[in-house]
């Protein structure tokens, strides 16, 4: 992955949950300071993202829903100009949720994403991972 912008938004989650982070410091010494714990809410109300196969479990749903509320929060932040530059960590299926749901604004400010499940890693170890 390429160096990470400063005050670029890092998103690290799973379909249960997300951490978010902004890099405070720049290109050459990422350092990340968790701004937020995300966790899926109104489940009821929101509904998952895309078609769900027959026979999804109440679990898989809550994942998808999670993954369509966390795209709809991204894409505001971009409209709003809430932030410059994203990077998205998540483990693989939640990252196919979310991509097609990602307006266009969002995606042009993906700087990066990668495919781990790392929501219940340490910070220090998570910039680690992305330096």
């Amino acid at each position: 992955m390429q160096p990470i912008p400063a005050n670029a938004l890092v998103i690290v989650a799973d379909g249960t949950g997300a951490r978010v982070f902004r890099n405070q410091g720049d290109q050459r010494a990422l350092s990340l300071h968790q701004q937020e714990l995300l966790e899926l809410v109104d489940m009821n109300d929101d509904g998952p993202a895309g078609a769900q196969p027959d026979g999804a479990t109440g679990y898989q749903i809550d994942k998808a829903t999670f993954a369509k509320q966390l795209a709809q929060r991204l894409n505001d932040g971009a409209l709003r100009d809430d932030y410059q530059s994203l990077v998205l960590v998540a483990d693989a299926h939640t990252l196919g949720e979310m991509r097609p749901l990602l307006h266009q604004e969002a995606r042009q400010r993906l700087h990066g994403e990668l495919a781990k499940t790392l929501t219940n890693v340490p910070r220090e170890d998570i910039e680690r991972l992305l330096s």
